[in-house]
Protein backbone atom coordinates (compact mmCIF):
# COMPACT_ATOMS: atom_id res chain seq x y z
CA UNK A 1 0.00 0.00 0.00
CA UNK A 2 1.15 3.49 -1.02
CA UNK A 3 1.57 6.26 2.00
CA UNK A 4 -0.72 9.05 1.19
CA UNK A 5 1.90 11.29 2.55
CA UNK A 6 4.42 9.99 0.67
CA UNK A 7 2.46 10.28 -3.12
CA UNK A 8 1.67 13.61 -1.74
CA UNK A 9 5.65 14.59 -1.75
CA UNK A 10 6.33 12.41 -4.84
CA UNK A 11 3.68 14.79 -7.06
CA UNK A 12 4.66 18.25 -5.08
CA UNK A 13 8.21 17.19 -6.03
CA UNK A 14 7.28 16.52 -9.78
CA UNK A 15 8.96 18.94 -12.07
CA UNK A 16 6.95 21.60 -13.59
CA UNK A 17 4.13 21.13 -11.71
CA UNK A 18 2.51 23.72 -9.89
CA UNK A 19 -0.08 21.81 -7.76
CA UNK A 20 -1.15 23.88 -4.51
CA UNK A 21 -2.82 22.09 -1.76
CA UNK A 22 -4.61 25.20 -0.36
CA UNK A 23 -8.04 26.32 -1.54
CA UNK A 24 -8.41 29.56 -3.28
CA UNK A 25 -9.81 31.25 -0.11
CA UNK A 26 -6.68 30.54 1.76
CA UNK A 27 -3.82 32.97 2.35
CA UNK A 28 -1.78 30.43 1.29
CA UNK A 29 -3.25 29.74 -2.20
CA UNK A 30 -0.61 30.20 -4.59
CA UNK A 31 2.36 30.24 -2.34
CA UNK A 32 5.11 28.43 -3.85
CA UNK A 33 6.49 24.81 -1.94
CA UNK A 34 9.98 24.43 -2.26
CA UNK A 35 12.00 21.18 -1.08
CA UNK A 36 15.03 20.77 1.93
CA UNK A 37 17.00 17.63 1.91
CA UNK A 38 18.19 16.58 5.32
CA UNK A 39 21.46 15.74 5.87
CA UNK A 40 19.95 11.87 5.63
CA UNK A 41 18.35 12.63 2.36
CA UNK A 42 14.90 12.85 3.75
CA UNK A 43 13.15 15.78 1.41
CA UNK A 44 11.12 18.06 3.28
CA UNK A 45 8.61 20.01 1.52
CA UNK A 46 7.87 23.40 2.85
CA UNK A 47 6.19 26.24 1.72
CA UNK A 48 7.95 29.62 0.83
CA UNK A 49 7.82 32.81 2.06
CA UNK A 50 4.70 34.50 2.51
CA UNK A 51 4.91 38.57 2.50
CA UNK A 52 1.84 40.84 4.07
CA UNK A 53 1.05 42.73 1.38
CA UNK A 54 0.75 47.13 1.56
CA UNK A 55 -2.43 48.49 2.84
CA UNK A 56 -2.65 50.67 -0.47
CA UNK A 57 -3.35 47.50 -2.50
CA UNK A 58 -6.12 47.32 -0.39
CA UNK A 59 -9.61 49.02 -1.80
CA UNK A 60 -11.44 50.17 1.28
CA UNK A 61 -15.17 49.61 1.60
CA UNK A 62 -15.83 51.10 5.40
CA UNK A 63 -14.49 51.18 8.43
CA UNK A 64 -15.92 49.25 11.67
CA UNK A 65 -15.20 50.01 15.66
CA UNK A 66 -14.63 47.61 17.59
CA UNK A 67 -16.88 47.30 20.31
CA UNK A 68 -16.33 45.35 23.55
CA UNK A 69 -17.37 41.43 23.45
CA UNK A 70 -16.76 41.58 19.50
CA UNK A 71 -14.23 39.08 17.64
CA UNK A 72 -12.49 39.33 14.88
CA UNK A 73 -13.90 35.85 13.57
CA UNK A 74 -17.78 37.53 13.98
CA UNK A 75 -16.67 41.04 12.47
CA UNK A 76 -15.23 39.13 9.27
CA UNK A 77 -18.22 36.92 8.98
CA UNK A 78 -20.61 39.78 9.18
CA UNK A 79 -18.70 41.81 6.40
CA UNK A 80 -17.40 39.40 4.36
CA UNK A 81 -19.63 36.46 5.06
CA UNK A 82 -16.63 33.73 5.73
CA UNK A 83 -15.37 33.52 9.40
CA UNK A 84 -12.10 31.81 8.07
CA UNK A 85 -11.05 34.95 5.81
CA UNK A 86 -10.14 36.76 8.87
CA UNK A 87 -7.20 37.11 7.28
CA UNK A 88 -8.26 39.53 4.75
CA UNK A 89 -8.85 41.81 7.48
CA UNK A 90 -5.21 41.43 9.14
CA UNK A 91 -3.82 41.81 6.00
CA UNK A 92 -5.45 44.91 5.32
CA UNK A 93 -4.81 46.73 8.77
CA UNK A 94 -1.08 45.43 8.92
CA UNK A 95 -2.00 42.89 11.29
CA UNK A 96 0.69 40.05 11.99
CA UNK A 97 -1.76 38.65 15.19
CA UNK A 98 -5.40 38.67 14.90
CA UNK A 99 -5.78 39.47 18.15
CA UNK A 100 -4.38 42.74 17.79
CA UNK A 101 -7.65 43.79 16.05
CA UNK A 102 -9.95 42.70 18.97
CA UNK A 103 -8.60 45.83 21.24
CA UNK A 104 -12.42 47.99 21.63
CA UNK A 105 -12.30 51.54 19.90
CA UNK A 106 -9.82 49.74 17.40
CA UNK A 107 -11.28 51.26 13.85
CA UNK A 108 -10.84 48.42 11.00
CA UNK A 109 -10.44 48.78 7.47
CA UNK A 110 -12.36 46.29 5.46
CA UNK A 111 -11.88 46.23 2.13
CA UNK A 112 -11.73 44.68 -1.11
CA UNK A 113 -9.63 41.63 -1.49
CA UNK A 114 -5.83 42.75 -2.37
CA UNK A 115 -5.14 44.30 -5.79
CA UNK A 116 -9.23 44.41 -6.90
CA UNK A 117 -9.79 48.15 -7.76
CA UNK A 118 -13.07 49.46 -6.32
CA UNK A 119 -15.36 51.29 -8.45
CA UNK A 120 -15.40 55.25 -8.12
CA UNK A 121 -18.64 56.72 -6.57
CA UNK A 122 -20.42 53.51 -6.74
Amino acid sequence: MIDPNEALQRMLQSPGLSLTVFPLTSRYYGIETAVLEAADGEKIIYLKRRFVPLPERFELLQEHVVTQGQRLDNITAQYLGDPEQFWRICDANRAMHPEELEEIGRRLRITLPEGIPGIPNA
